[in-house]
């Protein structure tokens, strides 16, 4: 395994083959984030979502997927010589792993990609793993979803921000206050069906208890977008809370932990959620806009 990878490892003190895997998922995307910068992807892109909030804001759970949307509308957008760069630089650093792209079979905003590349051979790779491997069946793959939003609802903000690891670079983001409106907008809307995304709420959690302040544009914008909200519709800091209590009150929370659980280290962290909990944490914040 490349010596920068070796040593991207060592902040991670892994003890098991389970927090190994872990940790090349995380580092397999933070040099995502670097070929897609050598390949001006950042100048039409902004990311954004659960693992830019990880990496640049220090969220404390795993997130499986990198999101990224356009700053502009472009139905023809082609990631695939974006991709290129991806993968060189993949290679570069040791990982055998192909990119794949993904057909949608209905018409949607959202183009997606998956790195893939054998869970085995990587571990092996790795100079303190020492055979035989246990516990990891040889067609097990690290998987690493990509998405990119090509129609994006108008109102966000972004910033660009360095990132040292695995060296110097810069990625354009979207501002915390948008991260927050893209966040409360799958908390309203996202469609959970029987399976709750308690990762949504623990993420809520998070941004309550930095008093992040909300994009309330943004978030207008994502709702009309979608269809939960109509243009002339009444839509300020009270109808936000009184959509967020209806919300929580529908919400089994036992399902939401068990969601969350396999995404954090610490299970003490979600221990006390119940309707009680989060009607009180958003009565408590309030929802400041940003300017």
């Amino acid at each position: 395994m490349h010596s920068a990878v070796e040593s991207m490892l060592e902040k991670y003190n892994c003890k098991s083959n389970f927090d190994y895997i872990h940790a090349l998922k995380e580092i397999i995307q933070e040099i995502t984030l670097l070929g897609l910068y050598r390949s001006g992807f950042y100048s039409k892109a902004a990311f954004y979502g659960e693992t830019a909030l990880r990496i640049f804001h220090g969220l404390e759970r795993f997130s499986e997927d990198l999101d990224f949307t356009l700053t502009k509308k472009n139905e023809n957008f082609d990631f695939s010589s974006f991709l290129k760069f991806v993968k060189a630089e993949l290679e570069s650093f040791g990982f055998e792993l192909d990119i794949e792209t993904k057909t949608k079979l209905k018409n949607t905003n959202i183009k997606s990609a998956f790195i893939k590349g054998g869970t085995l051979i990587h571990l092996l790779k790795i100079n303190s793993v020492t055979p035989p491997v246990s516990g990891v069946h040889p067609d097990e793959k690290i998987k690493v979803k990509f998405e990119i939003d090509i129609d994006p609802p108008e109102g966000a903000t972004t910033e660009m921000k360095y990132h040292l690891i695995p060296i110097p670079f810069t990625v354009q983001l979207y501002t915390l206050p948008s991260l927050f409106s893209g966040k409360l907008h799958a908390v309203l809307c996202r469609n959970w069906q029987n399976r709750i995304k308690g990762r949504d709420l623990y993420d809520l959690v998070w941004y309550i208890s930095k008093g992040a302040k909300v994009n309330l544009n943004h978030l207008n914008k994502r709702m009309i977008q979608t269809g939960h909200l109509q243009i002339d519709d009444t839509f300020n800091n009270t109808t936000l809370v009184n959509k967020l209590m209806e919300r929580i009150c529908s919400i089994d929370f036992n399902q939401a932990k068990l969601d969350v659980l396999p995404f954090i280290k610490n299970p003490d962290s979600v221990e006390l959620w119940s309707k009680d909990f989060f009607i009180s944490i958003i009565k408590d914040h309030a929802f400041i806009p940003s300017p």
